[in-house]
């Protein structure tokens, strides 16, 4: 992006020793702007913070955490996303103390459309991962932007289902953007930084400390018009993200499991709790009221009049599990060209999504 003043202004305020949200907040209401808090006179600030405080915006920020800063903002891609900016996702502005500063990789606009989180446990179960990433790419065919926080299991496959389609994917951070945290997702975030997006409220550098995760979590559900959690323990991070969703008047959504299973008893809590219980993306869809209207007149899957002819017979032959090629060739003694394209019909129209491994799981 583009460094000026302002621009430099708020990226010495966030390198500012102690400066939390909430204070930097009050002195922006005060003074009016970030050039204008770090102009003002010691004794002036000391009347909204402490006196250390005072000192040091007074001081200012290290010259070479500042340099090292504006060199990221100036590479392509990159981008300083105040409260003043246009660019500045609306969603997060209808939430309690939101952050006054964003570090961004990635395409800006997706920063402002319909989003959806999904979220869930680390240690996820191989079902998991599938149910994450097949719904993710039948949400975002439908246009939502997936939001999750870059962790192993769920999130990940959130991602890359994201990713897939046509709303794409953000992941938020619990680290300085230029610090990859799990290092196995290295490989992830570097895509969703080129084709996503990759999102941090903390300063360049920041380490994995446990205090951020939730402070992170609380963003993800600020940005999104709702919360899937696929599976999650009782003890998850992703049920702080749903209550945080809850609190912020966004929807919360689970998928049930197996009662014997650990990871289902996260899910199954916040269906007692009021969370809605989906089984296909089209219950999400039509839960924000995005379905659209040809869904709406569509007759169930699987009925002769939902497809027709090969579609129709390869949408019966996949079932409700995860099938392959060879597997549907078999059921349906159709050619594996004309599942192929009867399987590119169907994503399309938004009843299948592709699953790792080259199998196919309906949706609808």
């Amino acid at each position: 992006m583009q460094i000026d003043a302002r621009v430099e202004a708020w990226a010495s305020l966030q390198l500012i020793p102690g400066l939390s949200p909430r204070a930097l907040v009050a002195l922006l209401k005060a003074f009016g702007g970030p050039a204008e808090v770090l102009a003002a006179a010691r004794a002036s600030l000391g009347k909204w913070v402490s006196a250390e405080l005072a000192s040091a915006i007074a001081h200012g920020a290290d010259p070479g955490e500042l340099s090292r800063s504006l060199s990221w903002l100036a590479e392509a891609g990159h981008a300083l996303v105040a409260w003043d900016d246009a660019a500045y996702p609306s969603a997060l502005l209808t939430i309690g103390d939101p952050p006054p500063v964003l570090y961004y990789a990635g395409k800006l606009e997706l920063l402002n459309r319909p989003a959806l989180a999904i979220v869930g446990s680390r240690h996820a179960t191989p079902q998991g991962r599938e149910n994450a990433q097949a719904f993710a790419a039948a949400l975002s065919a439908a246009g939502l932007t997936i939001v999750s926080g870059l962790a192993q299991g769920i999130d990940a496959a959130a991602h890359r289902g994201g990713l897939a389609g046509a709303g794409n994917s953000i992941a938020v951070v619990g680290t300085g953007i230029d610090r990859i945290y799990p290092a196995s997702n290295k490989a992830l975030a570097h895509r969703l930084a080129e084709d996503g997006g990759l999102l941090s409220q903390f300063t360049l550098g920041t380490p994995p400390l446990p205090g951020n995760f939730p402070r992170r979590n609380r963003v993800i559900s600020g940005l999104a018009r709702g919360v899937l959690v696929v599976e999650a323990t009782p003890n998850s991070g992703s049920l702080i993200t749903a209550r945080f969703a809850a609190e912020q008047g966004r929807e919360v959504f689970a998928i049930p499991g197996s009662i014997h299973s650990p990871f289902s008893k996260g899910c199954h809590r916040l269906i007692k709790d009021g969370a809605k219980l989906v089984e296909t993306a089209q219950d999400v869809l039509e839960e924000l009221g995005l379905a659209p209207a040809a869904a709406s007149k569509r007759t169930p899957a699987g009925s002769a009049s939902a497809a027709d002819g090969d579609t129709a017979r390869v949408l019966d032959a996949l079932g409700h599990d995860p099938a392959d090629v060879d597997a549907l060739a078999e059921r349906t003694g159709l050619s594996a060209s004309a599942i192929a394209v009867a399987l590119v019909e169907l994503e399309l129209e938004g009843q299948v999504a592709p699953l790792p491994g080259g199998a196919f799981q309906r949706v609808m």
